[in-house]
């Protein structure tokens, strides 16, 4: 896989050092590096496979394993992406993000999104794991989308009249990184990564999502954006969709019809 000089000077001496601990399975790598896209700009993301007998002690090691790779400058648990085993951290000399995932075997051939590419191992354990429990990423399931988006569109248009619109602002962008740029992304069969290099994999799009970004803090710049972002969704949803997905067309003629009288009372700023 291409890495930059950097990036492969650095992951040899972090595989170079955790070799070294004997608690450890493997070593394996994920992200950017299986597609051959590391550049200048990536992280590297590693999953460390820990011995059950050890893996609660490593637990309490992690941050002191972590500074024993390079000179750290920060490192932090990752509740807020709802994976406690990851230890996100940021090094300098060079300057690289690396996440550590802590895991157990069992938890390596089952809790996957992707497959690994191996870089060290004891007994061939990992590279079966891959082998024999391949994964893909998650397929985007539509009809959770749908009994959900004309919920968020109603709860959107009730902070825009309250005059809420920094919230509405932040509800749009969860919408297109959860629902709009994963669709578009399953519509032109790739993987449905949020809004990650969309700028490079969907560019004919560029200006559909573009149009979902008020243009400025006022209430009608947010409310067109809103209007997009409803547009761009049905387009996507009745391109994608089955026989089988119940449109929620009660809710979504309600939720529309509700954002509309909240525009017709707005003021200009």
């Amino acid at each position: 896989m291409p890495v930059p000089e950097l990036h492969r000077l650095f992951l040899q001496q972090i595989v170079d050092k955790l070799k070294q601990d004997s608690r450890l399975l493997g070593i394996a790598i994920g992200g950017s590096y299986l597609s051959g896209e590391m550049d200048e700009y990536s992280d590297i993301d590693l999953v460390l496979v820990i011995d059950d007998i050890y893996y609660e002690q490593v637990l309490k090691e992690r941050e002191e394993i972590a500074r024993s790779l390079g000179s750290l400058l920060a490192a932090f648990t990752g509740e807020h992406v709802g994976e406690p085993r990851l230890l996100v951290c940021l090094y300098d000399n060079p300057l690289i993000h690396v996440d550590l995932k802590f895991v157990l075997l069992q938890d390596f051939k089952t809790d996957r999104v992707e497959n690994h590419v191996v870089l060290c191992e004891q007994e061939n354990l990992l590279a079966q794991a891959v082998l024999e429990n391949p994964r893909d990423y998650p397929p985007v399931d539509l009809q959770w989308i749908e009994d959900r988006f004309w919920v968020w569109i109603h709860y959107c248009a009730t902070k825009l009249g309250r005059g809420e619109f920094f919230e509405v602002i932040d509800a749009l962008s969860y919408m297109r990184g959860i629902v709009l740029a994963p669709l578009a992304k399953v519509q032109a069969g790739l993987k449905p990564r949020g809004v990650r290099n969309l700028e490079k994999e969907l560019p004919h799009l560029v200006t559909d999502f573009c149009q979902t970004i008020p243009a400025k803090h006022d209430g009608y710049e947010i409310a067109q954006a809103l209007q997009h972002s409803i547009d761009l969704y049905r387009q996507l949803r009745d391109a994608i969709k089955t026989p089988e997905l119940i449109v929620r067309s009660p809710a979504e003629i309600a939720s529309t019809k509700y954002l509309q009288t909240v525009i017709d009372r707005l003021k200009p700023i």
